[in-house]
């Protein structure tokens, strides 16, 4: 039996990336999908294909580091359909600025409220919805670097070993409960998005030419190995056997691996494997 049939789905940042593939594989498993990014033109273009995959899509703008308007837009969800079985709180921001001493504190402000509140948010305000459902799922987007520390990553590891944390809390809280809601913890490692090219630039790589800038981009993508679209039916199939954590592409585990086994000597292994790709 297709459990995504008829159900309904929420994804954050969906107008990109791993947020569109996942919007696009529920609406080929039949389920309806309220679909949500910052980006309005990449949001109508995901809604228009799901559309054409014959789901009945709900899209909203919504900027998931302002507590209110997700809330409000749980509300507006619920009141759409009447019912929420799935959330996934994809949305996320990378920053580049170098290490901890040149991120400024804003910058940190500005990538927790994002990385980290937007998922807090999403969890929060659903969480009571998908109560009142049949069956009730949530899907938390970390990272590898929510598994192991990275050089000049010190914002982006904070927030996502934070989303790694409150999601292995809460499971544990479900269960013990007996919710009817469950939750999952995600780690991709490299995978296809434009996250890279997005990047916010700041602290000491202000003054960073568009050469240099193209430059990293492509490192990352020599590197991001896994497709989005692989991702994305990674993550709906860990749902339909409620994995407690999902880990995506080689990468990512293999440095697991390697961070269980050596856990005060796998910065070394980075460190080499930095210096080869820079």
């Amino acid at each position: 039996m297709n459990k995504f049939q008829q159900s309904v789905a929420v994804v954050t940042g969906a107008a990109s990336g791993i947020g569109r593939e996942l919007a696009l594989e529920l609406a080929r498993r039949g389920a309806r999908i309220a679909i949500s990014d910052i980006d309005q033109d990449g949001l109508v273009e995901t809604k228009s294909i799901a559309e054409q995959l014959g789901a009945e899509v709900l899209s909203q703008t919504l900027d998931v580091s302002n507590r209110e308007a997700v809330f409000y837009h749980a509300d507006q969800v619920e009141e759409h359909f009447g019912q929420v079985n799935l959330v996934i709180n994809n949305a996320g921001v990378a920053l580049k600025s170098g290490t901890l001493q040149t991120t400024s504190l804003d910058e940190f402000e500005w990538l927790m409220g994002i990385n980290f509140f937007g998922v807090l948010y999403g969890t929060k305000a659903f969480l009571p919805i998908l109560e009142r459902a049949r069956w009730g799922h949530i899907v938390n987007l970390s990272s590898l670097f929510g598994l192991i520390g990275v050089p000049e990553q010190s914002a982006y590891n904070a927030s996502k070993f934070a989303v790694r944390g409150m999601t292995e809390a809460l499971r544990q809280e479900l269960e013990l409960s007996n919710s009817t809601v469950s939750c999952t913890s995600v780690h991709p490692g490299g995978v296809k998005t434009d996250i890279a090219r997005n990047a916010r630039v700041g602290g000491e790589f202000d003054s960073q030419t568009d050469a240099e800038r193209e430059s990293d981009v492509k490192r990352f993508d020599k590197l991001a190995r896994t497709s989005a679209a692989s991702a994305a039916n990674q993550i709906l199939d860990a749902v339909l056997t409620n994995k407690r954590r999902l880990l995506i592409g080689r990468d990512a585990k293999m440095m697991d691996v390697i961070q269980r086994v050596a856990p005060n000597g796998y910065h070394r292994i980075l460190h080499k494997v930095m210096r080869e790709t820079n």
